[in-house]
């Protein structure tokens, strides 16, 4: 056995035990940091092979891991821009650069320009839903935007999609020919009527009339009308302009009352100064009762100030205004790799692929394997600081018992020399 080889080992100790005070060192000083993951110093031994007839000492070699797939514990706040994710799966931000990285750092405020940034100035990235809900590109991050809770300030949304349903009374009697709605005639009668508020361009309400005649057994006749239109009195016909689309003809199953397949389900609507509206009837029905209405829901608002976002366990970031609209703005997804615990670690809580822990894949919140968004809660450092402690009494003795075989193996070989005085 050589005496510089015992040397060498117990070198080869103090520095694997200097490396693990260096953990636990940062591990404690990230006790109280949001997102942090624990690291560790794994030990590996390294052997020489020797003769039967002596043993040559080998050492030691370690090698960082970080804990990224462990769960920290949900600790909420008051913020609802502090996001925690309850499962699997880490937000996509992005630097000042634009270069992208994971993290669960979810300590999010809106700078300046209204962009969500976390406490290590990385941006909230997201899908803007301006142009409708976006299909998440599973391999990378291509059509993600910084997510950005005043881009929707004093903005007015033209209504284009709404649902309109209700029971049509199956013992209604028949409207005759010839004064019906669609006839826009004075004294026009009709079996039912709704109104609906619907959104121009410039954010205007629009009142819709909606009238409903039954024409038929189990045949009903739809016409809509801009309020504005009416004639002024009692009886709001005749309009001053016709119908706002072509009166339709609803035709109902009279076993079951809901609509048969070759009846009309939804209208196109133009809504003066708007878009066009898409109706969606598909949930009338005609059963024998009152008229009643099931639902009636149109997107769209006028320009009002925000008065606050909420963020759903889907990530998607609702802008509330303080007319009381709520309108769907960023759609917020999540990323995952086959292996966590082999992201690289980088400063600020963030984490790249590399080639052990497999490629990015995205999705939305609570699906395709994905954890939950949770809005308001942050994911607190999954550092216990009794284990960093004992950890950390464990490593300056073993530091210190390497440094005894290193001293012991200087002062054998203080005395090899001096043998031959």
């Amino acid at each position: 056995m050589s005496l510089y080889g015992v040397m060498r080992t117990g070198v080869s100790g103090m520095n694997a035990q200097s490396s693990r005070l260096s953990t636990v060192a940062d591990n404690i000083a990230n006790a109280s940091t949001n997102g942090y993951k624990r690291a560790s110093t794994e030990f590996a031994s390294m052997l020489i092979n020797s003769g039967s007839g002596e043993y040559t000492s080998g050492g030691v070699t370690t090698r960082l891991r970080y804990n990224i797939s462990e769960q920290g514990n949900l600790a909420y706040t008051t913020s609802v821009t502090d996001l925690g994710i309850a499962g699997n799966g880490f937000m996509i931000v992005t630097d000042g650069n634009g270069t992208p990285f994971l993290t669960r750092a979810g300590a999010f405020i809106p700078d300046g320009a209204g962009n969500l940034v976390n406490a290590a100035g990385f941006y909230l990235m997201g899908y803007d839903l301006a142009d409708g809900m976006p299909a998440p590109v599973a391999g990378g991050i291509s059509g993600l935007s910084r997510v950005n809770i005043t881009a929707s300030q004093l903005q007015a949304t033209p209504s284009t999609l709404g649902v309109f349903a209700a029971n049509l009374p199956s013992t209604e009697a028949v409207v005759p020919a010839g004064s019906r709605p669609s006839d826009n005639v004075a004294g026009s009668s009709y079996s039912a009527k709704s109104s609906l508020v619907t959104y121009d361009s410039l954010g205007k309400e629009v009142v819709l009339d909606i009238y409903l005649s039954k024409t038929a057994d189990n045949t009903w006749e739809i016409a809509v009308y801009n309020k504005a239109d009416a004639a002024t009195g009692t009886n709001s016909f005749p309009y001053s302009s016709g119908p706002l689309t072509p009166p339709a003809t609803l035709n109902f199953d009279p076993t079951s009352g809901k609509l048969t397949t070759a009846s009309v389900n939804a209208l196109t609507i133009a809504i003066p100064g708007g878009a066009s509206l898409n109706l969606d009837l598909k949930g009338m029905v005609q059963l024998a009762t009152d008229y009643r209405v099931l639902d009636a829901t149109v997107n769209g608002n006028a320009p009002s100030p925000v008065d606050r976002i909420e963020i759903d366990t889907d990530g998607t970031l609702y802008t509330i205004y303080e007319s009381g609209a709520r309108v769907a703005t960023f759609k917020i997804p999540l990323a995952d790799v086959p292996s966590p615990d082999n992201l690289t670690a980088l400063p600020g809580n963030v984490f790249m692929p590399s080639t052990d822990s497999g490629a990015v894949q995205v999705a939305f919140s609570t699906s395709g394997g994905m954890g939950s968004i949770v809005s308001g809660a942050l994911e607190s450092s999954t550092v216990d600081l009794a284990s960093e402690l004992t950890a950390m009494i464990e490593s300056q003795r073993g530091y210190t018992a390497n440094s005894k075989v290193f001293q012991t193996g200087s002062e054998l070989l203080d005395v090899l020399v001096n043998l031959k005085r």
